[in-house]
């Protein structure tokens, strides 16, 4: 079983930032990719930002050019930098992991833009 925490969220004020950290532990064998989910209330699931073991990135447009995913393979933990934050970003934030046929999800860290 693998086990993620994240850390990192809480209140900001519009334009402010935000830097989220998801470390994995636990049965870690090969990992293909981890990323950020979103979930605001009463919507879907979406995603944020992935980044690959091999350090291949994908975006949500909506973030794209204020938001920097991140990875240390070594310590097995993935990094987003939020910045120029707007409240539309309020969301929990779920880290999520993927090896194999498996993927695992974090508990969720709330973020909160407002002034």
């Amino acid at each position: 079983q693998v086990q993620l925490v994240e850390s990192g969220g809480g209140l900001v004020q519009p334009g402010g930032s935000l830097r989220l950290s998801c470390a994995a532990s636990g049965s870690i064998r090969a990992i293909n990719a981890m990323g950020w989910y979103r979930q605001a209330p009463e919507k879907a699931r979406d995603l944020v930002a992935t980044i690959t073991t091999g350090g291949t990135i994908n975006y949500a447009d909506s973030v794209k050019g204020r938001f920097t995913i991140s990875r240390d393979n070594a310590k097995n933990t993935v990094y987003l930098q939020m910045n120029s934050l707007k409240p539309e970003d309020t969301a929990i934030y779920y880290c999520k992991l993927n090896q194999g046929w498996a993927n695992y999800w974090g508990q969720g860290t709330q973020v909160t833009v407002s002034s």
